[in-house]
């Protein structure tokens, strides 16, 4: 939280500074103290905008991120900056998924010998998932117990049985859920449960289709927790009668008080004692169970127990409660071929698609470095209402994003019109961009990159705010200082001179856009102010954010802007080992790959490799696209890190990667984690 005493009692301390800023820079004159003052005036008129609930979270899709591309392109415009250089616009247009729905048809029938068939019903006895793709379901059955593959728990449902080209019925859970100390118990089971590892397992063995049927043991238990839940409310029941009773029945305020209580309270019981009486849960997933962000080719599926069971005993004169048991009688598996039974039938899931777009605004350079470019970023979008990017589970509140990154997109518009108002022409050509599609996986930058609007060749800097609207105690974190030699003496000496507290990070690749410039081996640097607990959360709002910090962060960004515009080279380029994290990436291998997210293609796609890597040693570079990792098949970034957590520091393991429409195999030896 924003000490709000320490910041505006430290205003003569930031004026001061200022002043010297504005010395120093070219085209600002005037009185330090009322620039600061207008300054901090304009942050704040953009950032309340930008952050209110009229833009409804700048979530993509919604009609807030297009009131504030609108926005942000006026501003453009009134600061002087040419907004005509996309096609003749300011939009740099780009499509992204957001979302899917049922289709037609969607059907699944289970065929057996004989002519026996079972037909299950949509959404009563199975659902297509929306993490699946659209398809024919056609294929042998097989039974693939709880699709758990772990060599080290000596556990492999997979072990005897050959699912390449059949559809397989998974479990959903682990085995032995009962016993505390067993093999999957507890924090070991959480990967080998979630579906996407099962899913990952099944297609990685060339699976045709994926059910899943609910495990019995879940449904027991949740009987158990009813019972156990109506018990108490029983009780809190009785109590609630013994106090009506005993209440004088002259006093009408108590009795209709204490008649309110018991009636709340047998509501309770009687809902609780309604999920008791129904017996075990059968229910189906909902079809948006898992979201849409992990998108397989191969249809996914969820049918009830009940559905199942008629299959079983078909075909193996079993129950899925029966199966449960002898798995967890003696830890082995249960996996069979389903001889005789077919599936077959069709999903159709569509993707809801929406255009969204980069705002880009130009000034123009003068002279013998007027056609190369310095890229000067923040994005705008952030999570809407909640859902997969909020860290509020269940939350649809407004998320409004004022320090991320409202923040850094006002600080944007500053720099825009501060850099607008100077006389004459600049040395370079300085591009001012409005990111959109961060919060998905820097879709926009991406986009940017793949298709610029100026050479990327001639753009030598790149310049990146994300969330730097809670500086505290001065802390101010500058990422890539090491990308290019100068940097790192630059960003000290003038942090320095306006009192920051520099942290310094060499990294070039990092959590934000900056990172797909610097793939492209464009020397950056990134600020940033530091996480909160409002991050990701309803709670970021304009009235927590350091508006004399912000401007004192865009004194400094122009100063920095000012010394790679002036400057008689352009920046060197240096590749600096790793990546820089904000959170912990966990305990799996360090591999050193930098995703792009911007490909729809199968595999998990390369936006490049950080530098001493064991992905640089390998020989793994930008535009290969990893299709398999050891054994394991991988169609997109969530299979490549389950399948990456199966391995350790020091193996060497088989990359097989698309590099163009050539497959290549390299070895790659991992190296140990990074924190």
């Amino acid at each position: 939280m924003i000490q709000t005493r320490r910041i505006f009692g430290g205003v003569v301390c930031l004026l001061a500074a200022c002043a010297t800023l504005a010395l120093a820079l070219p085209g600002r004159a005037g009185d330090a103290a009322t620039e600061a003052t207008a300054a901090q005036g304009r942050l704040s008129d953009d950032l309340k905008y930008l952050a209110s609930d009229e833009l409804e979270g700048r979530g993509v899709g919604t009609k807030g991120l297009d009131l504030a591309a609108d926005y942000i392109r006026d501003q453009f415009a009134k600061a002087g900056l040419d907004v005509t250089r996309v096609n003749g616009g300011a939009f740099q247009p780009l499509t992204m998924t957001i979302g899917s729905s049922l289709g037609t048809p969607n059907q699944l029938v289970f065929n057996g010998p004989e002519g026996k068939k079972i037909e299950l019903a949509l959404s009563k006895e199975f659902t297509p998932l929306s993490f699946g793709g659209s398809g024919a379901i056609s294929g042998e059955l097989v039974f693939g117990g709880y699709g758990i593959s772990a060599s080290k728990e000596n556990y492999d449902d997979f072990a005897n049985i050959d699912i390449k080209g059949k559809v397989v019925v998974l479990m959903r859970r682990v085995p032995q859920q009962a016993n505390p100390d067993g093999p999957f118990s507890g924090h070991k089971g959480g990967a080998h449960e979630a579906l996407l590892s099962k899913v990952s397992n099944a297609m990685g063995r060339d699976a045709a289709a994926v059910i899943f049927v609910s495990d019995p043991y879940s449904a027991r238990n949740e009987v158990a927790e009813a019972q156990k839940m109506a018990g108490k409310l029983a009780e809190a029941a009785a109590a609630a009668t013994e106090e009506f009773l005993a209440v004088d029945p002259a006093d009408a305020a108590k009795v209709e008080e204490a008649r309110k209580k018991l009636k709340e309270e047998l509501a309770k019981y009687k809902t609780a004692k309604g999920h008791v009486d129904q017996g075990e849960s059968d229910t189906l997933l909902a079809f948006n169970y898992g979201g849409n962000d992990s998108m397989r080719s191969a249809p996914i599926l969820h049918i009830t127990r009940a559905a199942c069971d008629q299959l079983l005993k078909a075909s193996l004169n079993k129950t899925l409660t029966q199966i449960e048991a002898d798995i967890n009688k003696d830890f082995k598996p249960q996996s069979a071929v389903l001889t005789g039974w077919t599936a077959s039938g069709q999903t159709t899931i569509e993707r809801e698609k929406v255009e969204v777009k980069n705002v880009i605004g130009v000034l123009e350079g003068e002279g013998p470095l007027k056609d190369e470019t310095i890229v000067i970023g923040a994005h705008y979008d952030h999570v809407g209402r909640g859902g997969a990017g909020s860290l509020a589970p269940g939350s649809k509140e407004i998320h409004n994003g004022a320090d991320d990154n409202a923040s850094g997109t006002v600080t944007l518009l500053e720099l825009a019109r501060r850099f607008g108002a100077l006389k004459g022409k600049l040395p370079r050509r300085l591009v001012f961009i409005a990111f959109t599609g961060e919060e998905r996986g820097l879709i926009g930058s991406a986009h940017y990159v793949r298709e610029p609007v100026f050479p990327l060749d001639k753009t030598v800097a790149m310049i990146n705010m994300d969330m730097v609207g809670r500086l505290l105690d001065d802390k101010l974190t500058v990422f890539g200082t090491g990308t290019s030699p100068g940097f790192k003496d630059l960003v000290e000496k003038l942090g320095k001179e306006a009192s920051f507290t520099v942290i310094s990070k060499p990294e070039g690749f990092g959590p934000s856009d900056h990172s797909s410039f610097y793939k492209m081996k464009i020397p950056v640097l990134h600020l940033f102010t530091g996480t909160h607990t409002d991050y990701h959360r309803p709670g970021d709002d304009w009235e927590k954010v350091n508006f004399p910090g912000m401007q004192r962060i865009t004194d400094l960004i122009e100063r920095l802007t000012n010394d790679v515009l002036n400057g008689p080279e352009r920046p060197a380029y240096v590749a600096v080992q790793g990546q820089a994290q904000i959170e912990r990436s966990g305990s799996r291998p360090y591999f050193g790959s930098i995703p792009d997210f911007g490909t729809d293609k199968p595999g998990y796609a390369l936006g490049g490799v950080a530098g001493g890597s064991p992905a640089e040693k390998a020989g793994l570079k930008a535009g290969d696209r990893i299709i398999s990792l050891g054994m394991t098949k991988i169609e997109n970034l969530e299979d490549f890190d389950l399948a990456l957590r199966r391995f350790s520091a020091g193996d060497t393991i088989d990359v097989t990667v698309m590099r163009g429409n050539d497959k290549v195999t390299v070895k790659l030896t991992l190296d140990k984690p990074r924190g």
